[in-house]
Formats: structure tokens, C-alpha cells, sequence
């Protein structure tokens, strides 16, 4: 009896051992669990709201209070339990568990956020704003709506921003000036806005895990860092540090958010409540967060170092020195961003940070800088702003200083009708750069002329935006331009196959393009070239990019923006045949070659240009051009310039335009539209102009401009033939 029982208690030990072996190996790589909360009753909610910091922060003070409040304004219908120091788990597992909906609420480092969304970099600005007040200004207002509304791509909605402090550096030697740090090694996060920081104020960036950092400055591996008061006396590395320099120069931001799957499932009151408590505690926290920072600095003081508050004037030689770093970043963190703090600037100017002085020449630039042609709108902003700088470097303009304005249409004809009444009214603004959209354009020539309001059009093919029946006319262009491009295209396409499908993006620009092919297409034979339309974001593409597949047709002219451009190619790319591609400028103006390089693999796309970077080899003014803008803008000089066309267009076009205010002998804008006619011949970027424009010419490029193009393995844009 002993032996046949014992067997079957052998098997059930080892069964369970080996089941609690893997219990607890899994354990080991999932967040710390915590105890279960009591059985609430049923019309009682509890949430879960989890942070890094730990339970003696103002953070974990505000979030305790947070909780108080929803209770009470609930009347106990909705809880919220608080889990401090990473106890639900490190940033990056809370983050994944508040969009995946197992995490009701989460306080994350927009650090942590920057990979998903790269506009969380925006406090991070060193020295970009003035001080707290403004930066709260920014944060509680427009600029902070808009970040937070960003966080809904990734299934969380944005309650408020909460904070850790602003940041200050710490070394072995004073820190007061920008030359004070060259050849210093400075510890930083892994972060190239960071990096690039220092390394442009002639620092060596090195960077080491947080929790390694006393250890490296106490051994002398590095010499200074930067961080917030409560991360220096809580890791301690005021014991292994001379001087501390009050800066506030960049900002440690908390977002405060809230699963949007689990808000969604709340009442519309419950949503209010949780939403209007956020904000409402917003102030006591970053007050919390100054008191106690008080206390730290006393801790620093007694430990023997050094302290250094920035003057006005040191705070302003490093605004100076790293003004620089906002536009380097201004694809990361967004146009958008950056000009609508701007804008709010000049409504109401901070001390130091007014961007246009009263005598200032302004330019004005109204594009997308927030929807599909982002790109493409911050490329324009990019060339106006090269030639403004470059005017700016050889004493200004009839000596005074030139400004850029930019706005924001984000592809809506209302709001760009509206900016340019903005610009209209602002003194000393001599005309608009504007473009990507022919669509908007074409909305916004009524305004125009009704303003007398010069518009310089670097990127806008449609031909009505040039060719209508205002006079005089003030819209003058520099761009590829649909007359040209459709026939260039079409001719090519026939060169690889006799019958050709036209797909074209259901719009004014899409018009334009049939308008100018019709002459010619009338006299084909009937079927040889046939159109097929689609609409922007229409989910019934792929099936015509199906039907097209299975036709004749043997190559497609595409006209289409760069989003639209990326499903089709991606589409034509799952195809059993795929047919070579010939495109409209449009799809470089996006992100288009990162999100297709795949389906590139597959898809034989070419493309009118009016540029290609290649041809700096034989151009000495383009090669000085491109190489400005990578020391301009940091850019690694093997990485591609981002729609380099709108870049080069809009640098011509603004030269255009100074330098037909110098002509004018002043601002007037009907005496310099006059002037722009009657331009002398000039060099620029894309061509020599012998003149640019005539009183019956306002286009300043031709068919010697065009060319066609492909994206090499690196997403450079080189020749096609």
C-alpha cells in the first residue's frame, strides 16, 4: 500500500514545485503587484492612479489631494486609489498599461512621452522661455492644449501638466556664461535635444543612467549635469559637486492623463469632475514643488556648495547662444508649436522675448504646419527663414532688421483667410510666403487682393492661382507648376506603356491636373489614357488601385498628397502586378518615403522635382545653400533635407521679395508688388532669374526646371534619368 501511494505524492510535490518555479519566474518580470483593495459597493468606482515619484513628493502630495477631491465632488461615487514609487511598475510599463486600458490614470515624464510623441520635447527648450510665468502661460494655455491633445493618438486624453521642478546645472567650476561649459563632460539622459544642448555650448554629452549618475560625478567620470532640485538632494550629487547654478532653464514636466478607454466608459459628470480636479490642482502643485524647493536649496547651501542664481543678462547671452535649437527641432516638436508661442508672444510680450521690435520688416508665412503637409509647410518656413537670416547677417534690409511670422492655416480656407487679415494688420509687413495647398490658395486670392497683400507662392501647382482674373494680380510663384508637370508625367508614363490610368485626388488641384491634360488626352485614342478619382481618406482607394491592377494599363500618373500617396504606393505594393508610378510633387511633402520604404521595394515610383541635392556637385550656390542648412539645423550631413524644393522655392521667393522692398525704398505693399515686376535679373537657389517676373509673367520657373526623380535606399532624393 506504502509504495503504490507513494509514487502519486512524488508526481503531485513535483507537479507543484515546478508550477510555482514559473509562478514566480514570472513574477520576476512583471510589475510589482499590490494589495487587493476591499470590495467596493457596486455603484462605487474605484481608479487607479499610478506615478514614478516617491510618497514624500509634491507630486504624490497633489496626487493624494486629486483623489480627495474627485471623492468628494463625486459624493463617493468614484475613487481613486494612488500608487507611488513605480509600485504598478517602471514609466514605460504604466504608460503601455494606461493605453491598453489596464491602468486607469498615470503621471509620466514627458520624457517618456517624447518617443511617441516627439511635441512632448517642447519644455525641454533650453533658455526658450522667459521664465515660470511664461512657461505656464504656454502650458495652461493654447500650446498646452495642443500637446495634450496629441496624447489621443496613442488612446490617452491629457488632463493637465504637473511638474518636478525646472532644471539647473550642476559642475566642479562656476557655471555663469555659455563659454563657461566648453570642454566640460556633462552627464545628460539619452536625449539628442539634450546632447545637441551642450555640445552646441562646446560640452561633451555623456549619456549615463540616472541611478549611475553620483557614482560617475563622484569618480570624476563627468563634470557637471542638470536636473531638477528634488532629483539633486535626493541622489545626493550636491556631496559630489562645487557649484550649483540656478538656471531654470529647461523644465522637468508631468502629463497627467487618463486612459481614454477607461474614460470613455465614465458619465459625462464623472468625466467633468475628474478632468476639472486635475486642473484645479494644478497651481497648488507647482506651488507645493517651489516651497519645497526652498528647503532644498538651504540643503545644497549647508553641504558647502556654491550657489549661483543667473543674472537677466547671463540667462539672456545663453537664450542667445541656444536660440538656435528651437528651429533645429522644429520637425520633432511641431511648426504648429513653436508659432503659436510665438503668436501669443506678440500679443503679449514677455521681458526679453518680444520676437518682433515695433520697427521690424515682417514676412509672413502662412502654410500647414499641423495636418498632412506639415512637412512641407515647415520646409517653407525653413527657406524664408535662411534668407531672412542671411539679410539679417548683411545689416538688414533699407537697415532695418527682418522678422518671420507664421501661422498656422492647418489646411482649413477659413483660417487662412483669417491669417492673412492678421498679417494684413500687423505694421511693417511687406508681403506672405504661403503654399503647399492649392485648394487653400485658391480660397485665399479674394483676401488677397482685397488687402493688396503680396503672396509669394513657393508651393501651389494649381494653375488659377497665378492665371485669374484679379488685376493687377499679387500673387507671384516660384514652383512646379501643373501646366508643366501634368504633360511631363503623362509623357513619361506612355514612354513605358501605350495605356496609361490617371488617378487623381478629387479636389482643385486634382481639376487642374485634368483641365491640362484634356487637350491632350482629346486627341488620343479612345481608352489609351483613362482618369480614375478618388477622395482624400476614402477607404474604397485600394479597390480602384485593385480594378487598376487588373486593366491594361500599364503605368499610372498619380496626382495626390503625401499621406494619400503613401496608401496607394503601399497598396500597389500588395498587388499581384505592380505597375510603375509617375508622380506629382505632392507626396513629398510628408513623410512619405519613412512610412513607403518598404513597399518602395516593390513600387517603381518616380516623381517631378524641381531640385535634387545631387546637383550641388556642378552648383556652387546650391552647395553653399545646403550646407547652411545643415549647420543651420544640425543635420547629420549624409540625412536628406525634408522637401528640400519647398526649402529652396521659398528661399528664392523671400530673396524676391527683399529685395523688391529695397527697390520700393520702403514698405508699402502696391509699391513693392510693383517692384516685383520689374525686379532686376538675379541668382538664386534653383536658376538664374533674368528678370524673375514681367507685368504679364508671375511665374519665375519653366520646363528647364523640371526633372524627374526617385528616393535612393536612404530616402534621398536623386535623379530618375
Amino acid at each position: 500500500m506504502k509504495s503504490f501511494l507513494k509514487r502519486p505524492v512524488l508526481v503531485a510535490l513535483a507537479i507543484v514545485l515546478g508550477l510555482s518555479m514559473l509562478f514566480f519566474a514570472g513574477r520576476a518580470n512583471r510589475p510589482a503587484e499590490v494589495a487587493p483593495v476591499a470590495a467596493l459597493p457596486q455603484d462605487v468606482r474605484e481608479l487607479r492612479l499610478g506615478l514614478n515619484i516617491a510618497a514624500d513628493s509634491a507630486l504624490h502630495a497633489a496626487a493624494l489631494r486629486f483623489a480627495d477631491r474627485v471623492n468628494e465632488r463625486s459624493k463617493g461615487r468614484l475613487k481613486v486609489a494612488v500608487f507611488p514609487d513605480q509600485q504598478l511598475g517602471s514609466d514605460d510599463q504604466m504608460l503601455e498599461m494606461a493605453r491598453t486600458g489596464k491602468l486607469d490614470l498615470v503621471l509620466t515624464p514627458t520624457a517618456k512621452l517624447s518617443s511617441a510623441i516627439p511635441a512632448m520635447q517642447y519644455a525641454d527648450l533650453p533658455f526658450y522661455f522667459s521664465g515660470r510665468e511664461e512657461l505656464y502661460a504656454m502650458l495652461d494655455g493654447e500650446p498646452g492644449q495642443m500637446l495634450l491633445s496629441k496624447l489621443e493618438s496613442i488612446n490617452l486624453v491629457g488632463l493637465a501638466f504637473w511638474e518636478n521642478g525646472f532644471k539647473q546645472f550642476t559642475a566642479n567650476t562656476p557655471i555663469r556664461r555659455p563659454e563657461d561649459f566648453a570642454r566640460l563632460r556633462v552627464r545628460t539622459m539619452k536625449s539628442r535635444m539634450i546632447a545637441e544642448q551642450f555640445e552646441s555650448l562646446g560640452a561633451k554629452a555623456i549619456p549615463i543612467d540616472f541611478h549611475a549618475t553620483y557614482k560617475a560625478l563622484a569618480e570624476g567620470a563627468v563634470d557637471g549635469q542638470e536636473n531638477p532640485l528634488v532629483a539633486i538632494v535626493g541622489m545626493r550629487f550636491h556631496e559630489v559637486q562645487k557649484h550649483l547654478t540656478l538656471s531654470n532653464h529647461a523644465y522637468l514636466a508631468y502629463v497627467f492623463s487618463i486612459s481614454k478607454s477607461v474614460f470613455e466608459t465614465l458619465s459625462p459628470d464623472l468625466r467633468e469632475i475628474i478632468q476639472r480636479s486635475a486642473r484645479d490642482l494644478t497651481l497648488w502643485e507647482r506651488a507645493e514643488t517651489a516651497r519645497r524647493e526652498a528647503g532644498f536649496i538651504e540643503t545644497i547651501r549647508q553641504a558647502g556648495v556654491s550657489i549661483h542664481t543667473l543674472t537677466a543678462e547671463e540667462a539672456a547671452a545663453f537664450r542667445t547662444a541656444l536660440a538656435p535649437m528651437a528651429d533645429r527641432f522644429g520637425f520633432d516638436i511641431g511648426y504648429d508649436l513653436l508659432l503659436k508661442t510665438d503668436e501669443l508672444r506678440l500679443r503679449k510680450p514677455e521681458a526679453g522675448t518680444a520676437p518682433h521690435p515695433p520697427s521690424a520688416l515682417l514676412i509672413g508665412v502662412d502654410a500647414d504646419f499641423s495636418m498632412r503637409s506639415a512637412q512641407g509647410g515647415g520646409a517653407i518656413y525653413r527657406g524664408v527663414q535662411l534668407a531672412v537670416e542671411e539679410a539679417n547677417q548683411a545689416g538688414g534690409v533699407l537697415g532695418t532688421t527682418v522678422r518671420v511670422v507664421g501661422r498656422d492655416h492647418a489646411t482649413n480656407s477659413q483660417v487662412a483667410r483669417k491669417n492673412l487679415e492678421q498679417f494684413a494688420a500687423m505694421p511693417g509687413l511687406v508681403g506672405v510666403v504661403g503654399g503647399v495647398q492649392t485648394a487653400v490658395i485658391a480660397d485665399e486670392l479674394e483676401t488677397v487682393h482685397r488687402l493688396k497683400l503680396p503672396l509669394m507662392i513657393p508651393w501651389g501647382t494649381g494653375q488659377g492661382l497665378i492665371e485669374h482674373d484679379y488685376h493687377p494680380s499679387y500673387t507671384f510663384r516660384a514652383s512646379v507648376v501643373d501646366s508643366l508637370a501634368a504633360p511631363f508625367l503623362l509623357e513619361r508614363a506612355l514612354r513605358v506603356s501605350p495605356r496609361v490610368a490617371v488617378l487623381l485626388e478629387r479636389s482643385a488641384w486634382g481639376r487642374s491636373n485634368e483641365a491640362v491634360l484634356a487637350p491632350i488626352v482629346g486627341k488620343m485614342p479612345t481608352g489609351q489614357v483613362v482618369y480614375e478619382w478618388f477622395n482624400v481618406s476614402d477607404p474604397a482607394t485600394e479597390a480602384k488601385i485593385n480594378a487598376i491592377s487588373r486593366s491594361e494599363a500599364g503605368a499610372i500618373v498619380l496626382v495626390a498628397n503625401a499621406l494619400e500617396s503613401q496608401k496607394i504606393v503601399q497598396a500597389l505594393a500588395r498587388q499581384e502586378r505592380t505597375i510603375p508610378v509617375f508622380a506629382h510633387v505632392g507626396l513629398t511633402s510628408g513623410d512619405f518615403w519613412k512610412n513607403t520604404q518598404h513597399a518602395l521595394k516593390t513600387v517603381d515610383l518616380r516623381f517631378v522635382q524641381s531640385i535634387l541635392e545631387s546637383d550641388a556637385a556642378k552648383q556652387a550656390k546650391l552647395k553653399r545653400f545646403i550646407d547652411r542648412y545643415h549647420a543651420r539645423y544640425a543635420l547629420d550631413a549624409k540625412a536628406p533635407i525634408p522637401s528640400l524644393i519647398a526649402t529652396a522655392h521659398a528661399y528664392d521667393l523671400t530673396c524676391m521679395l527683399l529685395q523688391a522692398v529695397r527697390q520700393a525704398k520702403g514698405t508699402d505693399r502696391e509699391a513693392v508688388r510693383d517692384a516685383l515686376e520689374t525686379l532686376r535679373p538675379m541668382s538664386g537657389v534653383l536658376r538664374d532669374y533674368n528678370p524673375p517676373f514681367t507685368a504679364r509673367h508671375h511665374d519665375a520657373l519653366g520646363p528647364a526646371q523640371l526633372r524627374l526623380a526617385r528616393f535612393d535606399h536612404h530616402g534621398r532624393i536623386v535623379a530618375a534619368e
